[in-house]
């Protein structure tokens, strides 16, 4: 069973409307609340099966060189991630990269496989979940394809 990270559009402009609007009240966010930094997106899993899932391997597709860092949120069903706290990002997270000249994408791979084994526990009790996905080395979010293998 191959599930695709879905850029969640909405959320990631709700989430910078969220930050703009602190910036233009010049007014501080909530203690501990996450901001979506330029180079952080929101993206979503919907978990077409939800028992059974037994993590297999990451599908990350990198069409340059960067690095992407994959972290879950603990929000349930519908999340107002606008006033998203750091505790309720989830460790571990998902590292991956692709260095200049290489052809395949590499990662932590204990972090990565505990992280995928975790989301197939959450699975259990969650119908979608949500990641934000912190882009770096001048990677975008067109040039990334990444997909959990249960």
């Amino acid at each position: 069973l191959k599930l695709p990270f879905v850029h969640d559009d909405q959320l990631t402009r709700s989430m910078r409307l969220r930050f703009q609007s602190l910036q233009q009240k010049n007014t501080k966010p909530q203690d501990g609340e996450k901001l979506l930094h330029p180079n952080e997106h929101v993206y979503r899993v919907d978990f077409i099966q939800q028992h059974n899932l037994r993590f297999l391997h990451w599908d990350i597709q990198l069409e340059r060189p960067g690095k992407v860092v994959v972290t879950g949120t603990s929000q349930h069903w519908t999340p107002d991630l606008t006033h998203l706290m750091n505790r309720q990002l989830l460790e571990p997270s998902g590292i991956f990269w692709k260095k200049p000249g290489d052809k395949d994408v590499e990662c932590n791979g204990a972090d990565a496989q505990e992280f995928g084994e975790r989301i197939a526990e959450l699975a259990q009790i969650r119908k979608v979940m949500y990641f934000l996905l912190t882009f770096t080395d001048g990677l975008e979010p067109a040039q990334l394809k990444v997909s959990i293998v249960f």
